[in-house]
């Protein structure tokens, strides 16, 4: 989980997990780092003090690492937009969705399917990747990326921009 060494998972900050996944995936690497018997080999070389110094500092490190997860999925967006061509003609541009593990040609063929539109994933002005879809359906899209097919996104990070085309 942490992506070091099982005998070094004790220095990551995600030490709880990686026992956890240990257990599963190497039971005989469980037994041989995190045992009872493991465990009181290496206790018995520290003082009280220092065991309960290692022990709060496992749990601060797990706690700010769970907080940086989640400010991290806070950063990400999904920006749904609304784009005017000329006169009455919009398409709606959709971009962040791969932050959140979604693949653009899948969700541009579904969005395609259901909206009855033509749909693409192009490059924008920036260099990522956004989804390209035919018609005003920024409604119906938001719906879908919040609630409906597209599960991993949570709707609070979904943020609808309109933009007009200058004269």
């Amino acid at each position: 989980v942490c992506s070091f060494p099982p005998e070094f998972c004790e220095f990551g900050s995600h030490l709880t997990r990686c026992k956890e996944w240990l257990s599963e995936a190497h039971p005989e690497l469980f037994e041989k780092y995190y045992s009872e018997d493991a465990l009181a080999e290496k206790v018995g070389t520290l003082s009280v003090e220092a065991q309960s110094k290692l022990e709060q500092d496992t749990a601060k490190k797990e706690a700010k690492a769970a907080k940086k997860a989640t400010e991290e999925l806070k950063k990400k967006q999904v920006t749904i937009k609304r784009i005017e061509r000329n006169k009455r003609k919009h398409v709606t541009s959709i971009h962040g969705l791969e932050a959140f593990g979604v693949d653009l040609k899948k969700a541009a063929k579904m969005f395609a399917q259901k909206f009855a539109t033509g749909a693409s994933v192009t490059k924008n002005a920036q260099g990522q990747e956004e989804i390209v879809v035919q018609g005003d359906v920024a409604d119906e899209v938001e719906e879908l990326v919040g609630t409906g097919e597209l599960r991993g996104v949570p709707g609070e990070n979904v943020v609808r921009v309109e933009e007009k085309k200058g004269k």
